[in-house]
């Protein structure tokens, strides 16, 4: 069309005038066809503000930060004064590429000339700044405006809480006099994302009884936040709020309520609400769909899929998939990233490269979004070089796609090689972020790597201004408790003030118990009661310290507490995929067909394994008993059943891979390590912190988990 258009006008003669050549090259940027209009736009000889913002404007939608910058300084070489669309299309070019620096040549341009700001285009400035990282600049505009209206407040509340500075989040949020529903959703939202989940729902509260109305974002965080706390009562609660102000039928809604339901194990109630969207013949998961399906359809389904996996209810997430594709849901990128990350949690291979074969099928490109859910898909189901292979292959790599990279060679316990990544993203001008910096620091923790941890550290907070979150305090007290340097990390914990933070703590507690100190666990544990965490793992641990040292009648009192505050240990499960079939495992699980031969043969590989220098780890079992009975205890751990299940069902040879939702113990580590010296056979087994490569008798994280 532009092109007949242009022709005619050359013809004709209009196209030398300027209302025309502007239209046709409006017309060509709209079509994206950029080579055209600049040649349109180089032979128009008087150009206007409009001309210049047009194509500023389109270059800018796609990102062309380098021609952008150009032509606009051009602009200003040859007299144009840029408007308030062209400064605007380029600040916001600013905020998605993370350049400050042409954000304060615009800001100083403006300054310079004496152009009195209005309130959209000072929000616009303040964006760049905070979205780039640049807050001194961004806090001085703030501070000196003399009009400080609700977006600019909401920009700088949503931005200190993006970077993890959450005390001073806060206090802009306590300050601001006029707070609106964005104000209170961006801070409850982001203190929940910051793992400040008690104070969010204290302002949840809070803005029930004096804030504003609730609106449609606030249900679906107020959901999110009762999952999260397990408050399956205060979600039932939402869920009427919400049928009361009438908004239960819209899809944004549902979606909520589909995953809050999921992630609080009522997959009934959950599917009853999916119904609703999605009517389902009465035996079947498959739906009765005709035409094109809404993004909210696609998101529900994606929910109900992850909500599935949530509960180990894999087969069900196979087939529901399965049922999508079947009836010809229209899959985008969000929903094939989304199961990508559903066969991570799986850690299915096989169903990861049917999906990978999946995206290939149906046309997409493998750009940073797809691209780093395969590497973070392969990493997660145990292979690395696939992982390797994708990153390689994936075009316009950013900062996400890097610290995917980087994430998979820091859960394979191969420190060396996160840091040359993490190295290697730096000399590519790709600038790492908060969570950039949080994996590298768990690769050198991983890795025993405390001297490169520590430069880490530094380089986070004096070179990139990236101010220090609860992720990466925890990382640093993990890699000083790693190291046996206990009183370091007890210093740091000091030192920066985090001593009443549970997950601190915790990760400390770890390293108290793996140096054997009972002595320092005590004091953690103490700060840990008294917070009152609720946090199942914490209490384990100590209980697990104390029975280690044989001290029966503390571990005794911490279990005693664990049933007083109504905590439950998350039961320990492990799963391998045969062919299309997850078989999960529980300790002493007597459910399985194949249970006769699993644990007959597993009584007797224990007993060879003995003969090679196997003992069962007795300070691994909770009580005070008799040495053949703990060896019962420990025995039948699930990753042991498993590993069982694998060896006769799959043909000699074959790597083994399990997937374990909890810390592999001190005796399944020296059972696996035992059983691959004793067989020959690789054995990869991922738990909740790492991989495992079992081969020839040693262990790839040189057992230092």
């Amino acid at each position: 069309m532009p092109y007949i258009l242009h022709a005619k006008a050359v013809k004709d003669g209009t196209v030398r005038s300027l209302n025309t050549a502007n239209y046709l090259l409006s017309l060509y940027v709209k079509s994206q066809n950029f080579e055209n209009a600049h040649r349109l736009f180089d032979e128009i000889p008087d150009k206007d503000i409009h001309s210049w913002t047009v194509l500023i404007s389109g270059l800018a939608r796609i990102g062309s930060s380098s021609t952008v910058s150009k032509l606009f300084r051009k602009m200003q070489t040859e007299g144009v004064p840029p408007n308030q669309f062209t400064l605007s299309s380029v600040l916001k070019l600013c905020s998605s590429k993370s350049e400050p620096q042409i954000a304060k040549g615009i800001h100083g341009w403006i300054v310079r000339n004496g152009i009195d700001l209005d309130v959209a285009l000072e929000n616009s400035i303040l964006d760049v700044y905070v979205k780039c990282g640049a807050f001194q600049y961004a806090e001085r505009l703030f501070e000196r405006r003399k009009e400080r209206d609700t977006i600019a407040w909401n920009i700088m509340i949503g931005g200190h809480m993006r970077i993890g500075d959450v005390e001073k989040s806060l206090d802009l949020f306590y300050r601001f006099p006029f707070k609106d529903v964005a104000s209170w959703n961006t801070i409850i939202d982001g203190l929940m994302r910051k793992g400040y989940e008690g104070t969010a729902l204290e302002l949840l509260y809070e803005m029930a009884n004096k804030g504003p109305t609730f609106n449609e974002i606030t249900f679906s965080t107020a959901l999110v936040l009762a999952s999260k706390l397990s408050l399956l009562e205060l979600g039932r609660q939402i869920h009427n709020l919400v049928i009361t102000v009438g908004i239960h039928n819209k899809g944004f809604i549902k979606t909520s309520l589909i995953d809050f339901y999921c992630r609080c194990g009522k997959m009934e109630k959950a599917l009853m609400i999916f119904r609703k969207i999605h009517p389902l013949h009465s035996n079947s998961l498959n739906p009765i769909i005709t035409g094109d399906e809404s993004m909210t359809e696609v998101v529900a389904w994606s929910t109900l899929i992850s909500g599935f996996v949530h509960n180990n209810e894999y087969e069900n997430a196979l087939q529901t998939f399965v049922s999508m594709v079947g009836d010809d849901i229209g899959v985008d990128k969000f929903t094939v990233t989304t199961i990508a990350s559903v066969c991570a949690n799986v850690g299915s291979l096989t169903l990861g490269q049917h999906i990978h074969a999946y995206i290939h099928k149906i046309g997409h490109q493998l750009d940073f979004h797809l691209g780093s859910s395969l590497v973070d898909l392969y990493s997660k189901c145990g292979s690395l070089e696939d992982a390797r292979v994708i990153f390689e292959q994936t075009s316009s790599p950013n900062v996400v796609l890097w610290t995917s990279m980087v994430s998979a060679c820091a859960l394979h316990g191969q420190g060396h090689e996160a840091i040359r990544v993490f190295e290697l993203m730096i000399e590519e001008g790709i600038k790492p972020n908060e969570i950039s910096f949080t994996v590298v620091l768990t690769a050198c923790s991983h890795s025993g790597l405390l001297e490169e941890g520590c430069n880490y550290f530094r380089l986070m907070k004096e070179v990139y201004r990236i101010k220090p979150g609860i992720e990466h305090f925890t990382c640093m007290v993990d890699l000083y408790g790693r190291a046996g340097r206990l009183d370091e990390a007890k210093k740091f914990i000091d030192r920066n003030h985090v001593s009443n933070q549970s997950l601190v703590l915790k990760s400390f507690l770890s390293s108290c118990r793996l140096h054997k100190n009972i002595d320092m666990g005590n004091w953690v544990s103490e700060k840990l009661l008294h917070l009152k965490s609720l946090d199942a793992g914490s209490h384990v641990l100590f209980s697990n310290m104390c029975a280690a040292n044989q001290r029966w009648e503390e571990a005794a009192k911490v279990r005693s507490l664990m049933r007083h505050r109504g905590i439950n240990k998350l039961p320990g499960q492990s799963w391998i995929q045969l062919k299309n079939k997850v078989h999960v495992f529980v300790m002493g699980d007597r459910s399985h067909p194949c249970e006769a031969e699993i644990y007959s043969y597993l009584d007797a590989l224990i007993g060879r394994l003995k003969e090679i220098g196997y003992s069962s780890a007795l300070d691994q079992v909770m009580q005070d008993v008799e040495e053949e009975q703990g060896e019962q205890f420990l025995g039948y751990h699930s990753e042991k059943l498993a590993i069982a299940y694998g060896i006769i069902s799959m043909p000699s040879g074959t790597p083994i891979r399990i997937m374990k939702n909890l810390r592999v113990c001190t005796d399944c580590h020296n059972f696996i390590k035992c059983t691959s010296q004793l067989l020959n056979r690789e054995i990869i087994v991922r738990d909740i912190r790492r991989f495992h490569h079992f081969k020839n008798g040693s262990c790839s994280c040189g057992d230092y988990w």
